[in-house]
């Protein structure tokens, strides 16, 4: 028995004696199955050629990547609060260095994953720290590979952790999609830890949303108008996205503003000026 991994997308499937027959993640339209077809790997295969790199991205938040990079290639955030830390979104790989390196930090009280593409081997994660509570919206149950008992479904439009941070469901992207407020990020005026619901672009100032990254799939104005709805009532100055130094540093909260209405001048045809 062995809990097979996809390549494409990083997620850990529950423990089998044959290779899964589809990676139901990959086969919907906001993923894709690779050009050579589907492909699987184990955590003792990755452990061969594969590190975590940790890298500081903020004050009390650092970086959780894999090299070389790895399926998507996100990378997580370990955010270090008084209450206990907490690990945002997850990657695949884990090992005794990286484990060791995240008790040095203090360990981890829970993780908390803004949608299922970043699912990955989250039940590894937790494992490693105790058993720890993964907490995911109850909207994407279906799309957990590997079912576990310490998994938390948490439902409606709010979650409240401890230290007065808040798991946010904005939708969009996935119906259960979600983000962090952290409201001691900043040097405590907020921030927001995104995931890709609301995606850090390459001009750092702006953001940008989708249903789907690589198959350009564009969100509707109401999906929009609902995200910003979900944010609008937590002060931030900050968004940390998924991916290295994917990051707005300064008034994010105003960044997402006019983020939104220049998507929204694109997709309804108006003229942005």
């Amino acid at each position: 028995m062995a809990h097979f991994i996809c390549v494409e997308c990083g997620t850990q499937f529950a423990a089998s004696e044959s290779l899964p027959e589809r990676c139901e993640i990959c086969e919907d339209e906001r993923q894709f199955v690779r050009w050579n077809g589907q492909k699987w790997t184990t955590l003792e295969e990755l452990h061969h050629d594969h590190r975590n790199r940790f890298e500081n991205e903020s004050e009390k938040l650092t970086g959780i990547g894999t090299e070389p990079s790895f399926a998507i290639g996100q990378r997580a955030l370990l955010l270090q609060s008084p209450g206990g830390n907490l690990l945002w979104d997850c990657i695949t790989l884990i090992d005794d260095e990286t484990i060791e390196k995240v008790k040095a930090r203090g360990g981890l009280r829970a993780i908390a994953i803004s949608h299922p593409h970043f699912y990955s081997a989250m039940v590894e994660w937790s494992e490693a720290f105790g058993n720890i509570p993964i907490y995911l919206h109850a909207a994407d149950r279906k799309w957990v590979m590997r079912p576990d008992p310490h998994i938390v479904f948490w439902r409606g439009a709010t979650q409240q952790l401890w230290d007065n941070m808040t798991l946010v469901n904005c939708g969009g992207h996935f119906a259960g999609a979600s983000v962090l407020h952290w409201p001691a990020g900043a040097g405590g005026s907020g921030a927001l830890l995104a995931g890709d619901e609301i995606q850090v672009v390459q001009d750092r100032r702006y953001v940008s949303f989708m249903r789907s990254y690589p198959n350009l799939i564009p969100l509707p104005a109401a999906a929009i108008h609902g995200i910003l709805k979900s944010v609008e009532p937590f002060s931030f100055q900050q968004i940390f996205g998924a991916w290295w130094n994917r990051n707005v540093i300064a008034d994010a909260k105003a960044a997402l503003a006019r983020s939104a209405q220049r998507y929204l001048c694109a997709i309804t045809e108006k003229s942005i000026g």
